[in-house]
Protein backbone atom coordinates (compact mmCIF):
# COMPACT_ATOMS: atom_id res chain seq x y z
CA UNK A 1 0.00 0.00 0.00
CA UNK A 2 1.24 3.47 -0.87
CA UNK A 3 0.63 5.03 2.54
CA UNK A 4 1.74 4.76 6.15
CA UNK A 5 0.26 1.90 8.17
CA UNK A 6 -0.31 1.83 11.92
CA UNK A 7 2.17 -1.04 12.15
CA UNK A 8 4.90 1.29 10.82
CA UNK A 9 4.65 3.57 13.87
CA UNK A 10 5.73 3.63 17.51
CA UNK A 11 2.48 4.04 19.47
CA UNK A 12 3.89 3.85 23.00
CA UNK A 13 2.60 6.72 25.17
CA UNK A 14 1.03 8.36 22.10
CA UNK A 15 -2.57 9.54 21.88
CA UNK A 16 -4.12 7.80 18.90
CA UNK A 17 -7.37 8.98 17.29
CA UNK A 18 -8.99 6.00 15.52
CA UNK A 19 -11.77 6.88 13.09
CA UNK A 20 -13.64 3.62 12.81
CA UNK A 21 -17.05 2.81 11.39
CA UNK A 22 -19.39 1.48 14.03
CA UNK A 23 -22.55 2.80 12.43
CA UNK A 24 -24.66 -0.18 13.48
CA UNK A 25 -28.44 -0.72 13.32
CA UNK A 26 -30.34 -0.04 16.54
CA UNK A 27 -33.83 -1.06 17.61
CA UNK A 28 -35.23 0.37 20.83
CA UNK A 29 -31.73 1.34 21.84
CA UNK A 30 -30.37 -2.17 21.30
CA UNK A 31 -27.75 -3.12 18.70
CA UNK A 32 -29.23 -5.63 16.24
CA UNK A 33 -26.04 -6.35 14.25
CA UNK A 34 -22.60 -5.91 15.83
CA UNK A 35 -20.58 -6.94 12.74
CA UNK A 36 -18.93 -3.54 12.27
CA UNK A 37 -18.07 -3.17 15.96
CA UNK A 38 -16.31 -6.53 16.06
CA UNK A 39 -14.53 -5.79 12.78
CA UNK A 40 -13.12 -2.55 14.21
CA UNK A 41 -11.70 -4.24 17.32
CA UNK A 42 -8.51 -5.35 15.59
CA UNK A 43 -7.03 -1.86 15.33
CA UNK A 44 -8.27 -0.67 18.72
CA UNK A 45 -6.73 -3.68 20.46
CA UNK A 46 -3.49 -3.28 18.51
CA UNK A 47 -3.16 0.34 19.64
CA UNK A 48 -3.90 -0.49 23.29
CA UNK A 49 -1.54 -3.46 23.26
CA UNK A 50 1.23 -1.20 21.97
CA UNK A 51 0.94 1.35 24.76
CA UNK A 52 -1.30 3.96 23.13
CA UNK A 53 -3.99 6.11 24.67
CA UNK A 54 -6.95 5.63 22.36
CA UNK A 55 -9.72 7.93 21.16
CA UNK A 56 -12.40 6.02 19.25
CA UNK A 57 -14.61 8.01 16.89
CA UNK A 58 -17.55 6.95 14.76
CA UNK A 59 -20.74 8.34 13.28
CA UNK A 60 -24.14 6.83 13.99
CA UNK A 61 -27.24 7.38 11.90
CA UNK A 62 -28.19 10.75 10.45
CA UNK A 63 -28.53 13.21 13.36
CA UNK A 64 -29.00 16.95 13.03
CA UNK A 65 -25.71 18.81 13.42
CA UNK A 66 -25.39 20.91 16.54
CA UNK A 67 -27.38 18.70 18.85
CA UNK A 68 -27.27 15.13 20.08
CA UNK A 69 -30.44 13.47 21.31
CA UNK A 70 -30.33 10.26 23.39
CA UNK A 71 -31.30 8.39 20.20
CA UNK A 72 -28.21 9.79 18.45
CA UNK A 73 -25.77 8.83 21.20
CA UNK A 74 -23.02 6.25 20.72
CA UNK A 75 -23.60 5.00 24.28
CA UNK A 76 -24.86 1.53 23.17
CA UNK A 77 -21.72 1.15 21.04
CA UNK A 78 -19.43 2.24 23.89
CA UNK A 79 -21.16 -0.19 26.23
CA UNK A 80 -20.71 -3.15 23.88
CA UNK A 81 -17.16 -2.17 23.01
CA UNK A 82 -16.39 -1.92 26.72
CA UNK A 83 -17.61 -5.46 27.32
CA UNK A 84 -15.63 -6.78 24.35
CA UNK A 85 -12.28 -5.31 25.43
CA UNK A 86 -12.85 -5.48 29.17
CA UNK A 87 -12.29 -1.78 29.83
CA UNK A 88 -14.54 1.09 30.85
CA UNK A 89 -15.03 3.51 27.94
CA UNK A 90 -16.22 7.01 28.90
CA UNK A 91 -17.95 9.12 26.26
CA UNK A 92 -16.40 12.52 25.55
CA UNK A 93 -18.80 15.32 24.57
CA UNK A 94 -16.40 18.28 24.67
CA UNK A 95 -13.79 18.02 21.91
CA UNK A 96 -12.46 21.54 22.41
CA UNK A 97 -10.29 20.58 25.39
CA UNK A 98 -7.46 18.18 26.14
CA UNK A 99 -8.70 14.69 27.04
CA UNK A 100 -7.44 13.53 30.43
CA UNK A 101 -6.30 9.90 30.29
CA UNK A 102 -5.25 9.82 33.96
CA UNK A 103 -7.79 7.14 34.92
CA UNK A 104 -8.33 5.27 31.63
CA UNK A 105 -6.52 4.52 28.40
CA UNK A 106 -9.50 4.58 26.02
CA UNK A 107 -12.40 6.97 25.45
CA UNK A 108 -15.06 7.36 22.78
CA UNK A 109 -16.16 10.62 21.22
CA UNK A 110 -19.85 11.31 21.04
CA UNK A 111 -21.39 10.79 17.58
CA UNK A 112 -19.18 12.84 15.23
CA UNK A 113 -22.14 13.52 12.93
CA UNK A 114 -23.57 15.71 15.72
CA UNK A 115 -20.66 18.13 15.36
CA UNK A 116 -21.29 21.24 13.28
CA UNK A 117 -19.23 21.05 10.10
CA UNK A 118 -18.63 17.29 10.13
CA UNK A 119 -20.45 16.46 6.88
CA UNK A 120 -19.18 19.61 5.15
CA UNK A 121 -15.58 18.57 5.87
CA UNK A 122 -14.95 21.70 7.96
CA UNK A 123 -11.23 22.43 8.12
CA UNK A 124 -11.69 24.08 11.52
CA UNK A 125 -13.39 20.98 12.91
CA UNK A 126 -10.72 18.77 11.36
CA UNK A 127 -8.06 20.81 13.13
CA UNK A 128 -9.99 20.53 16.41
CA UNK A 129 -9.99 16.75 16.07
CA UNK A 130 -6.28 16.74 15.18
CA UNK A 131 -5.43 18.78 18.28
CA UNK A 132 -6.66 15.88 20.42
CA UNK A 133 -4.05 13.40 19.24
CA UNK A 134 -0.50 12.58 18.20
CA UNK A 135 -1.54 10.09 15.53
CA UNK A 136 -4.67 9.95 13.37
CA UNK A 137 -5.67 6.46 12.20
CA UNK A 138 -8.20 6.08 9.40
CA UNK A 139 -9.76 2.66 9.84
CA UNK A 140 -13.23 3.25 8.39
CA UNK A 141 -13.17 1.95 4.83
CA UNK A 142 -16.97 2.12 4.78
CA UNK A 143 -16.66 5.94 4.96
CA UNK A 144 -13.67 6.24 2.62
CA UNK A 145 -15.83 7.56 -0.21
CA UNK A 146 -16.88 10.60 1.85
CA UNK A 147 -14.78 13.67 2.54
CA UNK A 148 -15.86 14.66 6.06
CA UNK A 149 -14.06 16.36 8.91
CA UNK A 150 -13.30 13.13 10.79
CA UNK A 151 -12.37 11.16 7.67
CA UNK A 152 -10.53 13.75 5.58
CA UNK A 153 -9.74 17.20 7.06
CA UNK A 154 -8.26 15.76 10.27
CA UNK A 155 -5.75 13.76 8.24
CA UNK A 156 -4.15 16.91 6.84
CA UNK A 157 -3.80 18.57 10.28
CA UNK A 158 -2.69 15.61 12.40
CA UNK A 159 1.00 15.34 13.32
CA UNK A 160 1.03 11.82 11.86
CA UNK A 161 -1.60 10.11 9.70
CA UNK A 162 -1.85 6.41 8.92
CA UNK A 163 -4.16 3.57 7.91
CA UNK A 164 -5.60 1.11 10.42
CA UNK A 165 -5.48 -2.67 10.21
CA UNK A 166 -9.08 -3.10 9.02
CA UNK A 167 -8.66 -0.52 6.26
CA UNK A 168 -5.50 -2.32 5.17
CA UNK A 169 -7.31 -5.67 5.08
CA UNK A 170 -10.13 -4.20 2.98
CA UNK A 171 -7.77 -2.72 0.41
CA UNK A 172 -5.59 -5.83 0.23
CA UNK A 173 -8.69 -7.94 -0.43
CA UNK A 174 -9.90 -5.60 -3.18
CA UNK A 175 -6.42 -5.48 -4.72
CA UNK A 176 -6.33 -9.27 -4.84
CA UNK A 177 -9.81 -9.54 -6.36
CA UNK A 178 -9.58 -6.71 -8.90
CA UNK A 179 -5.96 -6.00 -9.75
CA UNK A 180 -4.17 -9.32 -9.31
CA UNK A 181 -6.97 -11.86 -9.75
CA UNK A 182 -6.84 -15.50 -10.70
CA UNK A 183 -9.00 -16.30 -13.73
CA UNK A 184 -11.78 -17.08 -14.47
CA UNK A 185 -13.19 -14.07 -12.64
CA UNK A 186 -16.89 -14.32 -11.77
CA UNK A 187 -18.70 -11.21 -10.52
CA UNK A 188 -22.17 -11.36 -9.01
CA UNK A 189 -23.87 -7.97 -8.92
CA UNK A 190 -27.47 -7.74 -7.78
CA UNK A 191 -29.81 -5.11 -6.45
CA UNK A 192 -33.06 -3.37 -7.12
CA UNK A 193 -31.80 -0.87 -9.69
CA UNK A 194 -29.36 -0.85 -12.60
CA UNK A 195 -28.94 2.92 -12.16
CA UNK A 196 -27.25 2.53 -8.77
CA UNK A 197 -24.75 0.00 -10.13
CA UNK A 198 -24.43 0.96 -13.80
CA UNK A 199 -20.84 2.20 -13.42
CA UNK A 200 -19.88 -0.97 -11.53
CA UNK A 201 -21.40 -3.19 -14.20
CA UNK A 202 -19.56 -1.26 -16.92
CA UNK A 203 -16.25 -1.40 -15.04
CA UNK A 204 -16.56 -5.11 -14.28
CA UNK A 205 -17.56 -5.89 -17.86
CA UNK A 206 -14.03 -4.80 -18.81
CA UNK A 207 -12.42 -7.08 -16.21
CA UNK A 208 -14.41 -10.25 -15.52
CA UNK A 209 -15.06 -13.44 -17.46
CA UNK A 210 -18.62 -13.92 -16.25
CA UNK A 211 -20.99 -11.24 -14.96
CA UNK A 212 -23.96 -12.65 -13.06
CA UNK A 213 -26.77 -10.17 -12.42
CA UNK A 214 -29.70 -10.61 -10.06
CA UNK A 215 -32.61 -8.91 -8.34
CA UNK A 216 -34.26 -6.00 -10.10
CA UNK A 217 -31.10 -5.56 -12.19
CA UNK A 218 -31.73 -8.97 -13.79
CA UNK A 219 -35.19 -7.86 -14.94
CA UNK A 220 -33.69 -5.01 -16.96
CA UNK A 221 -31.24 -7.42 -18.60
CA UNK A 222 -34.04 -9.92 -19.31
CA UNK A 223 -36.06 -7.27 -21.10
CA UNK A 224 -32.94 -6.22 -22.99
CA UNK A 225 -32.70 -9.83 -24.20
CA UNK A 226 -36.33 -9.75 -25.38
CA UNK A 227 -38.05 -11.59 -22.51
CA UNK A 228 -41.42 -10.66 -21.01
CA UNK A 229 -41.00 -9.82 -17.33
CA UNK A 230 -44.62 -9.03 -16.43
CA UNK A 231 -44.94 -6.35 -13.76
CA UNK A 232 -41.48 -6.97 -12.31
CA UNK A 233 -39.35 -4.07 -11.11
CA UNK A 234 -37.48 -2.61 -14.09
CA UNK A 235 -35.75 0.52 -15.34
CA UNK A 236 -36.96 0.70 -18.91
CA UNK A 237 -34.75 3.68 -19.74
CA UNK A 238 -31.65 1.57 -19.04
CA UNK A 239 -32.50 -1.39 -21.26
CA UNK A 240 -30.13 -0.09 -23.95
CA UNK A 241 -27.34 0.23 -21.35
CA UNK A 242 -27.91 -3.40 -20.40
CA UNK A 243 -27.59 -4.35 -24.08
CA UNK A 244 -24.29 -2.46 -24.30
CA UNK A 245 -22.90 -4.20 -21.22
CA UNK A 246 -23.84 -7.64 -22.58
CA UNK A 247 -22.26 -6.78 -25.94
CA UNK A 248 -19.09 -5.46 -24.29
CA UNK A 249 -18.41 -8.55 -22.21
CA UNK A 250 -19.34 -10.86 -25.09
CA UNK A 251 -16.77 -9.12 -27.28
CA UNK A 252 -14.13 -10.00 -24.68
CA UNK A 253 -15.21 -13.65 -24.70
CA UNK A 254 -17.21 -13.42 -21.47
CA UNK A 255 -20.93 -13.59 -20.85
CA UNK A 256 -23.92 -12.49 -18.79
CA UNK A 257 -25.89 -15.71 -18.15
CA UNK A 258 -29.67 -15.34 -18.12
CA UNK A 259 -32.15 -17.70 -16.46
CA UNK A 260 -34.19 -20.39 -18.13
CA UNK A 261 -36.47 -20.54 -15.10
CA UNK A 262 -37.64 -18.06 -12.44
CA UNK A 263 -39.77 -17.87 -9.30
CA UNK A 264 -42.72 -15.51 -9.61
CA UNK A 265 -45.57 -14.18 -7.50
CA UNK A 266 -48.67 -12.09 -8.07
CA UNK A 267 -47.76 -9.75 -5.21
CA UNK A 268 -44.75 -8.61 -3.23
CA UNK A 269 -45.38 -9.81 0.31
CA UNK A 270 -44.06 -12.23 2.90
CA UNK A 271 -47.12 -14.43 2.40
CA UNK A 272 -47.02 -14.39 -1.41
CA UNK A 273 -47.35 -17.74 -3.16
CA UNK A 274 -44.14 -18.65 -5.01
CA UNK A 275 -44.69 -20.05 -8.50
CA UNK A 276 -41.95 -21.77 -10.50
CA UNK A 277 -42.01 -20.95 -14.22
CA UNK A 278 -39.89 -21.22 -17.36
CA UNK A 279 -38.74 -17.72 -18.31
CA UNK A 280 -40.89 -17.87 -21.43
CA UNK A 281 -44.10 -18.38 -19.42
CA UNK A 282 -44.05 -15.19 -17.32
CA UNK A 283 -47.52 -13.62 -17.37
CA UNK A 284 -48.36 -9.92 -17.56
CA UNK A 285 -49.34 -9.84 -13.87
CA UNK A 286 -46.31 -11.79 -12.61
CA UNK A 287 -43.44 -10.40 -10.54
CA UNK A 288 -40.07 -12.16 -10.79
CA UNK A 289 -38.79 -12.41 -7.21
CA UNK A 290 -36.08 -15.08 -7.49
CA UNK A 291 -34.15 -17.13 -10.01
CA UNK A 292 -35.25 -20.72 -10.60
CA UNK A 293 -33.46 -23.75 -9.21
CA UNK A 294 -32.20 -24.95 -12.61
CA UNK A 295 -30.57 -21.60 -13.30
CA UNK A 296 -29.21 -21.37 -9.75
CA UNK A 297 -27.63 -24.81 -10.18
CA UNK A 298 -26.07 -23.77 -13.50
CA UNK A 299 -24.60 -20.68 -11.77
CA UNK A 300 -23.22 -22.96 -9.06
CA UNK A 301 -21.35 -24.90 -11.77
CA UNK A 302 -19.88 -21.65 -13.16
CA UNK A 303 -18.79 -20.62 -9.66
CA UNK A 304 -17.26 -24.05 -9.05
CA UNK A 305 -14.67 -23.46 -11.77
CA UNK A 306 -13.94 -19.80 -10.88
CA UNK A 307 -10.54 -18.52 -9.78
CA UNK A 308 -11.84 -15.29 -8.26
CA UNK A 309 -15.36 -14.39 -7.11
CA UNK A 310 -16.69 -10.91 -6.36
CA UNK A 311 -20.17 -10.88 -4.79
CA UNK A 312 -22.34 -7.83 -4.16
CA UNK A 313 -26.07 -8.35 -3.71
CA UNK A 314 -28.56 -11.22 -3.25
CA UNK A 315 -30.09 -12.90 -6.31
CA UNK A 316 -33.70 -12.54 -5.16
CA UNK A 317 -35.92 -11.40 -2.30
CA UNK A 318 -34.01 -13.61 0.13
CA UNK A 319 -35.68 -12.01 3.16
CA UNK A 320 -38.79 -14.05 2.28
CA UNK A 321 -37.97 -17.76 2.60
CA UNK A 322 -39.98 -18.78 -0.45
CA UNK A 323 -37.79 -16.50 -2.60
CA UNK A 324 -34.45 -17.26 -0.93
CA UNK A 325 -33.49 -20.46 -2.73
CA UNK A 326 -31.56 -18.82 -5.59
CA UNK A 327 -29.41 -16.74 -3.25
CA UNK A 328 -28.86 -19.73 -0.96
CA UNK A 329 -27.67 -22.02 -3.77
CA UNK A 330 -25.30 -19.39 -5.14
CA UNK A 331 -24.03 -18.42 -1.68
CA UNK A 332 -23.31 -22.04 -0.81
CA UNK A 333 -21.51 -22.49 -4.13
CA UNK A 334 -19.30 -19.49 -3.33
CA UNK A 335 -18.59 -20.91 0.14
CA UNK A 336 -17.63 -24.31 -1.30
CA UNK A 337 -15.54 -22.92 -4.17
CA UNK A 338 -11.75 -23.09 -4.16
CA UNK A 339 -11.70 -19.59 -5.67
CA UNK A 340 -10.68 -16.47 -3.76
CA UNK A 341 -14.01 -14.95 -2.72
CA UNK A 342 -14.74 -11.34 -1.79
CA UNK A 343 -18.23 -10.32 -0.65
CA UNK A 344 -19.60 -7.03 0.58
CA UNK A 345 -22.60 -4.78 1.03
CA UNK A 346 -25.32 -4.73 3.68
CA UNK A 347 -27.77 -7.11 1.98
CA UNK A 348 -24.94 -9.47 1.05
CA UNK A 349 -23.79 -9.63 4.67
CA UNK A 350 -27.39 -10.24 5.77
CA UNK A 351 -27.62 -13.15 3.34
CA UNK A 352 -24.28 -14.56 4.51
CA UNK A 353 -25.51 -14.40 8.10
CA UNK A 354 -28.88 -15.95 7.23
CA UNK A 355 -27.22 -18.95 5.59
CA UNK A 356 -24.49 -19.22 8.28
CA UNK A 357 -21.58 -18.83 5.84
CA UNK A 358 -19.54 -16.13 7.59
CA UNK A 359 -16.41 -18.23 8.05
CA UNK A 360 -16.58 -19.73 4.55
CA UNK A 361 -16.04 -16.57 2.48
CA UNK A 362 -12.41 -15.49 2.13
CA UNK A 363 -13.08 -11.81 2.78
CA UNK A 364 -16.28 -10.02 3.77
CA UNK A 365 -16.18 -6.24 3.46
CA UNK A 366 -18.07 -4.16 6.00
CA UNK A 367 -18.41 -1.36 3.45
CA UNK A 368 -21.38 -0.39 1.33
CA UNK A 369 -21.03 2.80 -0.70
CA UNK A 370 -17.23 2.81 -0.51
CA UNK A 371 -17.04 -0.73 -1.82
CA UNK A 372 -19.35 0.12 -4.70
CA UNK A 373 -17.36 3.22 -5.64
CA UNK A 374 -14.12 1.24 -5.50
CA UNK A 375 -15.66 -1.37 -7.81
CA UNK A 376 -16.64 1.49 -10.12
CA UNK A 377 -13.00 2.49 -10.32
CA UNK A 378 -13.47 5.83 -8.53
CA UNK A 379 -10.82 7.50 -6.37
CA UNK A 380 -11.85 7.51 -2.71
CA UNK A 381 -11.13 10.74 -0.76
CA UNK A 382 -9.74 8.94 2.30
CA UNK A 383 -7.32 6.89 0.22
CA UNK A 384 -6.22 10.01 -1.65
CA UNK A 385 -5.62 11.77 1.67
CA UNK A 386 -3.56 8.88 3.07
CA UNK A 387 -1.41 8.76 -0.06
CA UNK A 388 -0.80 12.53 0.01
CA UNK A 389 0.20 12.44 3.66
CA UNK A 390 2.61 9.59 3.00
CA UNK A 391 4.29 11.66 0.28
CA UNK A 392 4.43 14.79 2.46
CA UNK A 393 6.23 12.86 5.19
CA UNK A 394 8.88 11.41 2.88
Amino acid sequence: MHFTKITDLDLNKKTVFIRTDMNVPLQNGQITDDTRIKAGLITIKYALDNGAKVIVATHLGRPSEGKCTPEDSVKPIANLLSSLIGKSIPIVNDISNYINFATQDIVMLENVRCNVGEKENSQKLGQTYANLCDIYVHDAFATAHRAEASTDAIGYYAKTTCAGLLLGQELNALEKALNTPKHPIVAIVAGSKVSTKLSILNNLADRVDCLIVGGGILNTFLQAAGYNIGKSLIEADLVNEAKKIMAKIKQRGGNVPLPQDVITAKEFSQSANAIKKPIGDVDADDMILDIGQNFANSLAEIIKSAGTIIWNGPLGVFEFDQFASGTKIVANAIAMSNAYSLAGGGDTIAAINKFCLWDKIDYISTAGGALLEYLEGKALPAITMLKKQKLSNE
